[in-house]
Protein backbone atom coordinates (compact mmCIF):
# COMPACT_ATOMS: atom_id res chain seq x y z
CA UNK A 1 0.00 0.00 0.00
CA UNK A 2 1.62 3.33 -1.03
CA UNK A 3 1.43 5.99 1.52
CA UNK A 4 0.56 9.37 0.96
CA UNK A 5 0.89 12.79 2.73
CA UNK A 6 -2.58 13.15 3.12
CA UNK A 7 -3.17 9.47 4.75
CA UNK A 8 0.03 10.36 6.93
CA UNK A 9 -1.72 13.48 8.07
CA UNK A 10 -5.19 11.80 8.89
CA UNK A 11 -3.40 9.59 10.92
CA UNK A 12 -1.51 11.82 12.72
CA UNK A 13 -4.93 14.01 13.12
CA UNK A 14 -6.66 10.92 14.64
CA UNK A 15 -3.45 9.90 17.39
CA UNK A 16 -3.82 13.62 18.64
CA UNK A 17 -7.79 13.34 19.09
CA UNK A 18 -7.47 10.20 20.89
CA UNK A 19 -4.61 11.31 22.81
CA UNK A 20 -6.87 14.21 24.03
CA UNK A 21 -9.83 12.59 25.02
CA UNK A 22 -7.85 10.16 26.86
CA UNK A 23 -6.17 13.09 28.82
CA UNK A 24 -9.49 14.62 29.27
CA UNK A 25 -11.63 11.27 30.92
CA UNK A 26 -8.78 10.55 33.28
CA UNK A 27 -9.21 14.34 34.81
CA UNK A 28 -12.45 13.94 34.75
CA UNK A 29 -12.31 10.44 36.04
CA UNK A 30 -9.90 11.58 38.84
CA UNK A 31 -12.00 14.63 40.26
CA UNK A 32 -14.88 12.08 40.47
CA UNK A 33 -13.47 9.50 42.45
CA UNK A 34 -11.33 11.99 44.60
CA UNK A 35 -13.50 11.75 48.25
CA UNK A 36 -13.72 15.60 50.12
CA UNK A 37 -10.75 16.04 52.08
CA UNK A 38 -12.20 16.52 56.11
CA UNK A 39 -10.58 19.36 57.89
CA UNK A 40 -7.10 18.88 59.76
CA UNK A 41 -6.16 19.48 64.04
CA UNK A 42 -2.25 20.62 63.97
CA UNK A 43 -0.98 20.25 67.73
CA UNK A 44 -1.72 24.00 68.42
CA UNK A 45 -4.91 23.83 68.01
CA UNK A 46 -5.24 25.39 64.74
CA UNK A 47 -8.35 23.79 62.38
CA UNK A 48 -6.52 23.58 58.56
CA UNK A 49 -9.68 23.14 56.16
CA UNK A 50 -8.98 21.88 52.68
CA UNK A 51 -11.19 22.70 49.91
CA UNK A 52 -13.72 20.56 48.47
CA UNK A 53 -13.67 19.26 45.06
CA UNK A 54 -16.64 19.97 43.38
CA UNK A 55 -18.85 17.12 41.74
CA UNK A 56 -19.47 16.49 38.55
CA UNK A 57 -23.23 17.35 38.45
CA UNK A 58 -22.08 20.97 40.03
CA UNK A 59 -19.62 21.33 37.49
CA UNK A 60 -21.90 20.86 34.62
CA UNK A 61 -24.49 22.93 35.78
CA UNK A 62 -21.86 25.63 36.28
CA UNK A 63 -21.22 24.89 32.53
CA UNK A 64 -24.74 25.48 31.52
CA UNK A 65 -25.33 28.50 33.41
CA UNK A 66 -22.30 30.56 31.89
CA UNK A 67 -23.10 28.91 28.13
CA UNK A 68 -25.62 31.45 27.25
CA UNK A 69 -25.90 30.26 23.52
CA UNK A 70 -26.77 26.80 24.64
CA UNK A 71 -29.79 27.83 26.26
CA UNK A 72 -31.55 29.32 23.41
CA UNK A 73 -34.71 27.60 22.96
CA UNK A 74 -34.77 26.44 26.07
CA UNK A 75 -38.16 26.97 28.33
CA UNK A 76 -37.60 27.96 32.41
CA UNK A 77 -39.07 30.03 35.25
CA UNK A 78 -37.85 33.34 35.18
CA UNK A 79 -35.93 32.77 38.29
CA UNK A 80 -33.13 30.54 36.51
CA UNK A 81 -32.85 33.17 34.45
CA UNK A 82 -29.99 36.55 34.27
CA UNK A 83 -30.32 40.17 33.94
CA UNK A 84 -29.95 41.29 30.00
CA UNK A 85 -31.09 38.28 28.46
CA UNK A 86 -33.93 38.07 25.83
CA UNK A 87 -36.86 36.28 26.36
CA UNK A 88 -39.97 35.31 24.60
CA UNK A 89 -43.39 33.35 24.79
CA UNK A 90 -43.66 34.76 28.57
CA UNK A 91 -46.71 33.61 31.02
CA UNK A 92 -48.63 36.27 32.81
CA UNK A 93 -49.14 33.44 35.77
CA UNK A 94 -47.69 30.24 36.16
CA UNK A 95 -48.53 27.66 34.84
CA UNK A 96 -50.89 29.74 32.38
CA UNK A 97 -48.94 29.53 29.40
CA UNK A 98 -47.21 31.93 27.00
CA UNK A 99 -49.72 35.13 26.54
CA UNK A 100 -46.51 37.32 25.45
CA UNK A 101 -44.09 38.62 23.22
CA UNK A 102 -45.07 35.94 20.45
CA UNK A 103 -45.18 38.01 17.17
CA UNK A 104 -42.55 37.46 14.66
CA UNK A 105 -39.21 38.71 15.46
CA UNK A 106 -40.54 39.75 18.36
CA UNK A 107 -38.46 39.87 22.07
CA UNK A 108 -38.62 40.87 25.71
CA UNK A 109 -35.73 41.89 27.85
CA UNK A 110 -34.99 41.15 31.62
CA UNK A 111 -33.89 44.17 33.59
CA UNK A 112 -33.52 43.53 36.74
CA UNK A 113 -31.82 40.32 38.54
CA UNK A 114 -34.38 37.51 39.17
CA UNK A 115 -32.09 35.82 41.62
CA UNK A 116 -32.22 39.47 43.88
CA UNK A 117 -36.28 40.30 43.45
CA UNK A 118 -38.47 39.09 46.56
CA UNK A 119 -40.83 37.90 44.22
CA UNK A 120 -41.72 39.92 40.38
CA UNK A 121 -38.96 40.51 37.68
CA UNK A 122 -38.81 43.53 35.56
CA UNK A 123 -39.32 43.06 31.93
CA UNK A 124 -39.51 45.68 28.84
CA UNK A 125 -41.74 44.42 26.15
CA UNK A 126 -41.39 44.98 22.36
CA UNK A 127 -43.86 48.08 22.64
CA UNK A 128 -41.12 49.84 26.01
CA UNK A 129 -43.66 49.04 28.38
CA UNK A 130 -41.54 47.72 31.86
CA UNK A 131 -43.66 44.95 33.45
CA UNK A 132 -43.33 43.22 36.93
CA UNK A 133 -44.52 40.22 36.30
CA UNK A 134 -43.75 36.84 38.77
CA UNK A 135 -40.47 35.23 38.32
CA UNK A 136 -42.31 31.75 39.03
CA UNK A 137 -43.70 32.23 35.45
CA UNK A 138 -41.90 30.72 32.40
CA UNK A 139 -40.40 31.94 29.37
CA UNK A 140 -38.53 31.12 26.39
CA UNK A 141 -34.95 32.15 25.83
CA UNK A 142 -34.23 34.09 22.36
CA UNK A 143 -35.62 36.05 19.45
CA UNK A 144 -39.02 34.38 17.76
CA UNK A 145 -37.60 33.74 14.10
CA UNK A 146 -38.64 34.89 11.09
CA UNK A 147 -37.94 38.73 11.61
CA UNK A 148 -39.40 39.83 7.90
CA UNK A 149 -42.96 38.45 8.40
CA UNK A 150 -44.03 41.80 8.89
CA UNK A 151 -41.99 43.55 5.71
CA UNK A 152 -43.11 41.01 3.64
CA UNK A 153 -45.30 42.48 0.46
CA UNK A 154 -47.93 40.32 -1.42
CA UNK A 155 -47.23 39.13 -5.22
CA UNK A 156 -50.93 39.66 -6.33
CA UNK A 157 -54.65 39.97 -5.01
CA UNK A 158 -54.78 35.74 -5.25
CA UNK A 159 -52.07 35.65 -2.40
CA UNK A 160 -54.58 37.40 0.54
CA UNK A 161 -57.29 35.04 -0.99
CA UNK A 162 -54.98 31.88 -0.39
CA UNK A 163 -54.71 33.62 3.15
CA UNK A 164 -57.94 33.56 3.99
CA UNK A 165 -58.60 37.62 3.46
CA UNK A 166 -61.73 38.51 1.67
CA UNK A 167 -61.99 41.89 -0.15
CA UNK A 168 -63.16 44.83 1.24
CA UNK A 169 -65.79 47.26 0.37
CA UNK A 170 -66.11 50.72 1.25
CA UNK A 171 -69.50 51.75 2.28
CA UNK A 172 -69.40 55.12 0.32
CA UNK A 173 -69.51 52.86 -2.45
CA UNK A 174 -72.59 50.52 -1.76
CA UNK A 175 -76.70 51.77 -2.36
CA UNK A 176 -78.31 53.14 1.15
CA UNK A 177 -79.74 49.65 1.60
CA UNK A 178 -76.35 47.78 2.89
CA UNK A 179 -74.54 50.42 4.82
CA UNK A 180 -75.53 53.92 6.60
CA UNK A 181 -72.87 55.60 3.92
CA UNK A 182 -74.21 54.35 0.85
CA UNK A 183 -75.99 56.43 -1.79
CA UNK A 184 -75.65 60.08 -3.14
CA UNK A 185 -74.96 61.54 -6.28
CA UNK A 186 -71.78 61.11 -7.78
CA UNK A 187 -68.76 60.58 -5.46
CA UNK A 188 -70.46 61.66 -2.09
CA UNK A 189 -68.45 61.86 1.13
CA UNK A 190 -71.12 63.15 3.39
CA UNK A 191 -71.24 59.31 4.62
CA UNK A 192 -74.81 58.69 4.12
CA UNK A 193 -76.28 61.76 6.04
CA UNK A 194 -74.88 64.76 6.23
CA UNK A 195 -73.41 65.56 9.21
CA UNK A 196 -73.01 62.12 10.87
CA UNK A 197 -70.54 60.28 11.72
CA UNK A 198 -68.73 57.14 10.34
CA UNK A 199 -71.03 54.36 11.31
CA UNK A 200 -71.27 50.31 11.00
CA UNK A 201 -73.01 48.39 8.21
CA UNK A 202 -75.41 48.22 11.71
CA UNK A 203 -75.33 51.21 12.51
CA UNK A 204 -73.25 51.77 15.61
CA UNK A 205 -70.40 54.77 15.67
CA UNK A 206 -67.12 53.33 14.74
CA UNK A 207 -64.55 56.06 15.76
CA UNK A 208 -65.89 57.46 19.45
CA UNK A 209 -68.97 54.96 20.01
CA UNK A 210 -72.23 56.34 21.73
CA UNK A 211 -72.04 59.42 23.61
CA UNK A 212 -72.65 58.59 27.50
CA UNK A 213 -72.24 62.15 28.90
CA UNK A 214 -74.82 64.76 29.76
CA UNK A 215 -76.22 66.85 27.15
CA UNK A 216 -77.22 69.69 30.08
CA UNK A 217 -75.56 70.31 33.12
CA UNK A 218 -77.79 69.71 36.53
CA UNK A 219 -78.00 73.50 37.75
CA UNK A 220 -76.83 73.26 41.51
Amino acid sequence: MIKTPFSAGLKRAEKMALFRARAVSSSLLRSCLRAPSRSLSTGAGEMVESKEVPSLKSMMNQMLTLDISSQYGSCMPLSNMRIGMNIHNIELRPGQGGKLVRAAGTSAKILTEPNRSARYCEIRLPSGEKRLIDKRCQATIGVVSNPGHGTKKLRKAGQSRWLGIRPTVRGVAMNPVDHPHGGGEGKSKSSGKHGQVSRTPWGKPTKSGYKTARTKKRKI
